[in-house]
């Protein structure tokens, strides 16, 4: 009744039955177990991830990661795609003022031509030449004024329209320098031709 176990009954009992079938199965390992949750899948590869062995290779990741984003958002700017594009050119709102702009011709986007043909007239010793490149020169100030103005009144306009609640601020400048810019230079590159509305 009072009989000791024997060594071989407490060693079983400590020793619990384990069920192999309810153990997380490795992704990568044959059938034969259940399928792991997704999140178990998850944390074993995070784990098995490859983690940089010293700062060299943790440099060399880096530089890598930095040229992989630079050539997204190259292309990007020759595609329009939002995603990957520089934050100041993310968002409707500019994404309509780039549209605003690159529908329509701006005394401003010639102003590089015309100001080298202004240099090249006030090379030559001639009065009459001189005084014609600063006519051209003064008339050509106040066509970019005036067209200035009236570009930022209509996008103005085209913004509250398109946009009532949302904050507007810097979209007109950031329209303005674009005009400035000749058209095949500009980035990201115009996705609307000549006369063509802004993009809904």
């Amino acid at each position: 009744m009072f009989r000791s176990r024997s060594k071989d009954d407490q060693g079983a009992s400590a020793t619990p039955d384990v069920d192999l079938t309810k153990q997380p199965r490795d992704p990568q390992a044959p059938k034969g177990r259940p399928t792991p949750k997704r999140s178990e899948a998850q944390a074993q590869r995070r784990a098995v991830a490859k983690v940089p062995a010293n700062r060299k290779e943790a440099a060399k990741r880096a530089r890598e990661t930095r040229r992989a984003e630079m050539a997204r958002q190259r292309q990007a700017m020759a595609t329009g795609d939002e995603r990957y594009l520089p934050l100041r050119d993310r968002g409707p709102e500019r994404r309509f003022a780039r549209d605003f702009v690159d529908g329509k011709w701006h005394v401003a986007e010639f102003f590089l031509p015309i100001a080298l043909v202004i240099f090249a007239m006030n090379l030559v010793q001639n009065p009459q030449a001189q005084n014609m490149s600063l006519l051209l020169w003064l008339g050509v100030i106040v066509m970019i004024v005036a067209d200035s103005f009236v570009t930022v009144r209509r996008l103005k306009k085209g913004l509250r329209e398109r946009f009532p609640n949302e904050n507007l601020r810097g979209v007109t400048l950031y329209a303005l320098m674009r005009t400035l810019q000749m058209r095949r230079m500009r980035l990201p590159k115009p996705q609307v031709a000549r006369g063509e509305a802004p993009r809904r």
